[in-house]
């Protein structure tokens, strides 16, 4: 399909900086299938699911994934930084960096130290081990498992989206927000935004009403901002990200469908994990791989029922996601009232419930 066809105006007046306060005081829109859009906030989520209902969390936590530093050679020094989005190894990331065209295997980058600096405490150096064609690259760092994990927390800045990063820098209330209250698995250099939406509060409320709840983990990459260069969907390249599902988990949902049960995926990365682990016959099966799944409109959906997910990127691969999930010219109409009615959109913005087109 062309990606002009995701292409949709947007004014920058609605990009959230922040999130809602508290977090399920954001809007919700209700799209299902020829039914009038509906605008409602988080807070309403126990009176428009159905008691059977199962929810699916991606319960995977940011890491401080956002570098800073040098690359010295042939004595010159330039500022560089980087974006980790996938490990490779206890001490190798692939990373997006900033500028990497010059950047070549064998170059040494020092992380943590400015131009103006000299200092080589709280330092982390690592090697470029080879470059892409997907425009990233594989470091090598000389610190290894939990060490460099620790030398992350150290240095590191949390990953804000491009579109947040751009307008102002991380501080202290984005350790918090830029997190999931269920957040536990360590490995996202991006959040699962519609799990944002949810308290302590609004879980028990949802678990009073008997609905229930599992955890599934996608550690979610930077790729998802990559913008699609491509003309047509077909020569677009998703980069991979590592997602789990447990045996017992795999079980329990496979028992909700049996029984006629709707699975809501609670974000577009616990749809397309779910998606990624489920055969041709609709059964889920436990997984611990990588997975680069694209949906686009054609696709047939075999695990997901109800979708709720933030508004997305124009002619991003979200955007096409929700848009084979609920229809292309569904989508379009949501977004065009989601606009005029001041949705506030991406990471830390408002939310939409969406139910599959073909239910």
């Amino acid at each position: 399909m062309r990606v002009d066809l995701f292409d949709f105006t947007l004014p920058d007046e609605l990009i959230a900086l922040r999130p809602a306060e508290p977090r399920e005081s954001a809007k919700l829109l209700v799209v299902e299938g020829d039914r009038p859009l509906v605008d409602k906030t988080v807070a309403d989520l126990p009176d428009l699911l159905r008691p059977d209902d199962l929810l699916v969390f991606n319960d995977t936590r940011v890491i401080p994934a956002h570098l800073s530093g040098i690359r010295e050679r042939d004595g010159n020094v330039v500022a560089i930084e980087g974006t980790l989005h996938l490990r490779e190894a206890p001490d190798r990331w692939r990373a997006f960096m900033k500028p990497g065209k010059r950047l070549k295997a064998g170059d040494r980058i020092r992380f943590g130290r400015t131009l103006d600096s000299a200092c080589t405490l709280g330092t982390l150096d690592a090697t470029v081990v080879e470059k892409s064609e997907n425009g990233d690259v594989l470091l090598a760092f000389d610190l290894s498992g939990p060490y460099l994990d620790d030398a992350l927390r150290e240095i590191g800045h949390v990953p804000l989206p491009p579109y947040i990063a751009s307008r102002r820098g991380d501080d202290d209330q984005d350790k918090r927000d830029y997190q999931t209250v269920f957040a536990r698995d360590e490995g996202a250099v991006a959040a699962p935004t519609a799990g944002l939406h949810f308290t302590p509060e609004l879980i028990a409320r949802l678990e009073e009403i008997g609905l229930e709840h599992c955890f599934v983990t996608l550690h979610v990459g930077a790729g998802t901002f990559q913008p699609v260069k491509a003309d047509d969907t077909e020569n677009h390249r998703m980069h991979a990200e590592i997602g789990i599902i447990s045996v017992e988990t795999a079980e329990r949902i496979n028992a909700a469908k049996q029984a006629g049960r709707r699975i809501v995926a609670v974000g577009t990365t616990s749809l397309r994990l779910l998606e990624s682990a489920t055969d041709e016959h609709g059964e889920i099966h436990a997984y611990a791989d990588k997975t680069d799944i694209f949906i686009t409109p054609g696709y047939r959906f075999r695990a997901v029922d109800v979708l709720m997910t933030n508004f997305h990127l124009p002619k991003s691969t979200l955007f096409m996601l929700v848009s084979a999930f609920c229809g292309l010219e569904k989508m379009k109409q949501a977004y065009v009232h989601a606009i005029a009615q001041g949705y506030r959109f991406y990471s830390y913005g408002d939310a939409s419930l969406l139910t599959r087109d073909d239910r």
